[in-house]
């Protein structure tokens, strides 16, 4: 696990834009979790 953190870490060192297209991954994906979930409806009854 140490080794594959240490890669993840050169690379992201070595390209820095990609942690920033990362973070905005995350974010958008966080932000879609919470749409969806707030616009999940319950229907009770016929």
């Amino acid at each position: 696990m140490s080794d594959d953190n240490t890669a993840l870490v050169a690379y992201l060192t070595d390209h820095p834009r990609m942690m920033g297209a990362l973070f905005t991954i995350v974010l958008l994906l966080s932000q879609a979790g919470s749409a969806l979930a707030g616009n999940a409806g319950v229907t009770s009854g016929p």
